[in-house]
């Protein structure tokens, strides 16, 4: 395993340079082919983008954390969703549970071929320390990624691992001692290079993919045709698609609360119509729903419906006979809490004073779109 993870480390290094080396010559090409377009990074642009860390924990800044820091780190930013003992709640997997001393010692998860046991913890499958510091450091906690100091995502990280019984109390995780941590993780032998994934000789498997596939040209299957539709009267049945789609990426939600375009051409014409209008940016006081979508308060509620949360309007009629609504809605937005409407927390926002209380006014008028 060794040899492998030395390869491994090898062949990184080279791909890092292939990388750099490419990046340096497409910043060379676009200021001589296209002068006055782009630039090369600086270094201060290149320090905040490359942010990773490898398991041979190069890219690890300096600094340490405690148990004891990380727990109030945990109580603080990560408890509301991962649970005060990391058994998480009714979204998120459990990170803490499934392993044992015996673990610790041989560096395999006995339960991973167990078919018996109920489920798989983030510390029975992860084989890295490196994995577990990185990802907190670039995506904790979810409502505000990257604001952890370092310190912080130290602590958090041994106490994530003391949870778990891999790290004991008096624990201080750093830069220095994170190899001593590895040693000790309980699925540190678990991973394996037995795959296409690790490409190239000394790489497991020697570059073999993990699927052959042929090209096939001939005797292809006719295309289908669709003989059957969505009638009118169904179409809007489980509420309005283009309200259910998250604001990310490509994809968006037809809007059924109006009547579907008479044939492909027909809506493919709208499309492309709608993408040749400009759309100006609404005002965040004129559009709520705007500022829900930023803070991705969508991700959670709908505006009819329930997703993880419950939807704009039920939390508009809960509050509608209150005379503090405003003020009561922007504290909570601001605080998060738990129980109000089930076991699923709502972590705390952080969102400007200013825009929580247009949500809040928003809401208190009745959620209207």
């Amino acid at each position: 395993m060794s040899s492998c993870r030395n390869t491994g480390v090898r062949q990184g290094l080279r791909l890092a340079a292939a990388v750099l080396a490419s990046l340096a010559a497409a910043a060379a090409v676009a200021q001589t082919a296209y002068p006055g377009v782009g630039r090369a990074a600086t270094p201060s642009e290149l320090k905040a983008w490359d942010i990773d860390v490898r398991p041979d924990f190069k890219g690890l800044p300096k600094g340490s954390g405690t148990v004891a820091k990380g727990q109030d780190v945990w109580e603080g930013k990560c408890a509301s969703c991962h649970g005060i003992f990391g058994e998480s709640n009714e979204v998120f997997s459990p990170l803490v549970g499934g392993t044992t001393a015996n673990d610790v010692k041989t560096g395999r998860v006995a339960r991973l071929t167990d078919p018996g046991f109920p489920g798989r913890t983030t510390l029975m499958k992860v084989a890295t320390v490196s994995t577990l510091w990185d990802y907190i450091h670039r995506a904790m906690p979810w409502n505000a990624p990257k604001s952890l100091s370092t310190e912080e995502v130290y602590s958090v990280t041994a106490y994530l691992l003391n949870m778990g019984g891999i790290l004991p109390d008096n624990f201080v995780l750093s830069d220095a001692t994170m190899a001593e941590a590895q040693k000790r993780l309980p699925n540190r032998n678990g991973m394996t290079t037995q795959h296409g994934l690790w490409p190239g000789k000394g790489m497991g498997n020697g570059g073999k993919p993990d699927v052959q596939a042929v090209a096939c040209m001939k005797d292809c299957v006719a295309e289908p045709k669709v003989a059957s539709f969505l009638p009118d009267f169904a179409r809007n049945n489980q509420g309005n698609l283009a309200e259910q789609q998250r604001i990310v990426g490509p994809q968006r939600g037809a809007d059924t609360t109006k009547p579907a375009p008479a044939d492909a051409a027909a809506a493919a014409a709208t499309v492309t119509a709608a993408a040749a209008t400009p759309r100006a940016a609404p005002a965040a006081a004129a559009n709520p729903l705007a500022l829900a979508a930023k803070y991705t308060c969508t991700a959670c509620h709908g505006v009819e419906n329930k997703i993880v949360g419950p939807g704009f309007k039920e939390i508009a009629a809960k509050y509608a006979g209150r005379a503090d609504a405003e003020a009561y809605l922007a504290g909570k937005i601001k605080s998060g809490g738990q129980g109000l409407w089930g076991p699923i927390p709502m972590p705390p926002q952080t969102l400007p004073d200013a825009d929580a209380k247009i949500l809040a006014a928003w809401l208190a008028a009745g959620a209207k779109k």
